[in-house]
């Protein structure tokens, strides 16, 4: 766990997961693991990332692979390969690594969306993989309910939420399932509108802090409040903008534009925080030199679409 946090550091991603509990420890060892990595290393896996973001995807294997070759034992590259054979149409490749990261990595979001999101590439059950990866764990269940949450899966997110014991999270996710499905059942019926901010709401608090770290531009503290504030509010759309937004003015746009991606899909009705995840996705984009798609998303602001 902490080789694999340190990896991210080094490569201006240490903010992976579990950023407040390490991030001492990895600021005390960040200059000595370095010299732990070649500069062959860091080149290819940069490069990697580079190509992966301009869609040369067998380029991009090709160079994980070569990174994996000298630490193969890194989850982190598991990852980064599922994600590029997913990419290339290569589903069972994909499959397998993704499986390998979350082996490494049970409780990670993210390398449970990633094997969710290939499998529904492939039209392929869970049941399919359930052998293969420990989940009977508790953790791993509740980010399989929020990931088939946000990929509109409502029967497979209730499902697994039956198997869960009671919790805040399983409560807020039940609730939210049946305002969708109630949603896609009638369509033609306006939005409800929200409440008024209670001024006592944690979250509402939570939001008021990162506006302010926001307009401060101190995004290295954003990028430790907004992940712990994820990790407790995995359905909240703001705090994946927040932390996108954090990735991608610290270094790391790849990851901040995957996030902020996936924040799109619990917007309800915002049109405001919606524009502002268009504005950073088109300045991720920009810096990893994909001008195509960052021009998509700055034409979705300026046409409302």
């Amino acid at each position: 766990m902490k080789k694999k946090l340190l990896v991210w550091m080094v490569l201006g991603a240490s903010f992976m997961m579990h950023y407040d509990t390490y991030a001492q420890e990895e600021q005390q060892s960040a200059d000595v693991y370095l010299e732990e990595y070649t500069d062959e290393f860091q080149e290819n896996f940069f490069e990697a990332l580079k190509q992966k973001g301009i869609q040369n995807y067998d380029r991009a294997v090709d160079l994980f692979l070569k990174c994996k070759q000298l630490e193969p034992n890194n989850s982190v590259l598991d990852y980064e390969l599922a994600k590029a054979y997913m990419l290339d149409k290569k589903y069972v490749q994909a499959q397998d690594y993704a499986i390998e990261a979350l082996l490494s990595e049970p409780t990670d979001y993210w390398y449970l969306d990633n094997l969710l999101t290939i499998l529904d590439k492939q039209g392929s059950p869970i049941e399919n993989i359930k052998q293969r990866i420990p989940y009977e764990n508790t953790k791993l269940q509740q980010n399989m309910a929020v990931s088939l949450f946000k990929m509109k899966k409502y029967g497979e997110a209730s499902r697994v939420l039956d198997d869960l014991e009671n919790s805040q999270l399983k409560s807020d996710l039940t609730r939210k399932i049946s305002d969708s499905l109630k949603k896609d059942k009638q369509p033609e019926i306006a939005p409800i509108v929200e409440r008024e901010v209670d001024l006592d709401d944690p979250v509402a608090q939570l939001k008021d802090q990162m506006e302010q770290l926001i307009t401060a531009s101190d995004f290295k503290k954003l990028l430790g409040d907004s992940l712990e504030a994820l990790d407790s509010y995995p359905l909240q759309p703001y705090f994946y903008y927040a932390y996108g937004t954090a990735l991608i003015n610290t270094g790391n746009p790849n990851k901040g534009i995957e996030v902020l991606e996936s924040g799109l899909d619990y917007l309800l009705d915002d049109d405001n925080l919606e524009n502002k995840i268009y504005q950073q996705l088109s300045e991720g984009y920009s810096q990893i030199g994909n001008t195509q798609k960052a021009n998509e998303y700055l034409n979705k602001i300026n046409s409302g679409l």
